[in-house]
């Protein structure tokens, strides 16, 4: 049973850096733990957020870019390392998964454990997606995935066709297609509806670690350990349309923000804006100094994002003025290793407005865009 301690209930060109160095930037106040948070997701519509930390519990805290955070429930059912969250699409239910192989659903009226499925797999569960209103699809450490009809708690679909973890999970707008990233080096789509896998694709040299889907539905994005971005057309799973080099580590996660953007969070403890088609990217969105982070999460009007870290540390970015930011087709990018920055510099990076260096060098920041990514710039024309 859960433990409450509240009853609450619940790029880029140099005038961008300047538009951002000096609006009006309000963010919510970092939330600070005493161990690492492996996990976050925001509610589906209020200003609340939920955090599951390697010891098992599961925070919720509301947020606000006015005043203080609070902290509405401490919830303490799983035995072991709370590994992925998500809120259900009402809001009403919160879904955890953890390294003790259990899913719960925790009504967050009351706090309490509404279901558990013990033994859910029979390895470390991974990864969560809701695929529907009362379907959830999971995956563990061995590869397996499962798709779980709530109201009956158990596995309508369960597949095993990966040889190592299930890395991240992402499902269509339509709720027909799941697909499946892979540390065997591997995309998986799995038809949901009739309960079979549609394709896998060929064996990539590097673990592919996230997934994103971009561009209405037309492109999927996967993040690899090498620091590239595979990018698929969508229903050619077999292979990549284009890569993305540029990331000096590993993308480690990843999150759409706008049709064309994506925010990338890497193992060197930064978070990118991404362009795709053409391929860009457009600046540092946040940092967790040296530390990987681990997970991201954007919030339900689409004007913060939150990413956690081994910091222990759940920061916010404000990502609402990246939609106005328009990238030029025309030109090529720029070969430069100096990050663009695209906080003000109260936040951090204070010699920025002065023209100092960072500290901090990104490789080829702006530079990989090659000669594939041009030519495939015009693929979304």
């Amino acid at each position: 049973m859960g433990k409450i301690k509240s009853t609450c209930s619940l790029f880029v060109h140099s005038d961008f850096i300047d538009f951002f160095m000096n609006s009006n930037y309000e963010k919510p106040k970092d939330l600070k733990f005493d161990d690492l948070v492996v996990d976050i997701c925001f509610h589906p519509n209020r200003e609340v957020i939920a955090a599951g930390h390697i010891g098992g519990n599961v925070t919720i805290h509301t947020y606000s870019t006015t005043g203080e955070n609070n902290e509405l429930m401490n919830l303490e059912h799983h035995k072991k390392a709370c590994r992925a969250l998500k809120f259900s699409s009402d809001g009403i239910h919160l879904y955890t998964a953890s390294k003790d192989k259990s899913i719960q659903v925790i009504d967050l009226n009351t706090g309490s454990v509404k279901q558990k499925l013990k033994g859910a797999h029979s390895s470390a569960i991974y990864c969560l997606q809701v695929t529907g209103e009362n379907f959830l699809a999971s995956g563990d450490d061995d590869g397996c995935l499962k798709l779980w009809d709530l109201r009956t708690k158990t596995a309508v679909m369960d597949m095993k066709e990966n040889e190592d973890y299930i890395s991240d999970l992402a499902v269509d707008d339509q709720q027909k297609f799941l697909l499946a990233t892979s540390g065997d080096g591997t995309l998986t789509a799995f038809n949901i509806r009739q309960k079979r896998m549609e394709l896998q694709s060929e064996l990539f040299d590097s673990e592919l670690l996230s997934l994103s889907i971009l561009k209405g539905n037309q492109k999927v994005l996967c993040g690899t350990s090498e620091g590239v971005i595979n990018i698929f057309n969508w229903g050619e799973w077999g292979n990549i349309s284009d890569r993305f080099p540029g990331h000096p580590l590993s993308i480690d996660c990843m999150v759409p923000i706008t049709r064309d953007i994506v925010c990338t969070g890497s193992s060197d403890g930064i978070v990118r804006a991404v362009h795709i088609l053409p391929n860009r990217f457009m600046g540092v969105v946040g940092e967790h100094d040296e530390f990987p982070v681990e997970n991201l999460s954007l919030s339900h009007d689409r004007k913060l994002l939150a990413s956690c870290s081994h910091d222990q540390t759940v920061k916010f970015w404000k990502v609402d003025n990246l939609k106005k930011e328009k990238v030029n087709t025309k030109k090529k990018a720029k070969k430069t290793n100096k990050p663009k920055h695209l906080a003000p510099k109260d936040e951090f990076f204070a010699g920025l407005a002065e023209g100092e260096p960072s500290s901090k060098t990104e490789k080829n920041d702006e530079d990989d865009d090659n000669d594939d990514s041009d030519d495939d710039s015009d693929d979304d024309e």
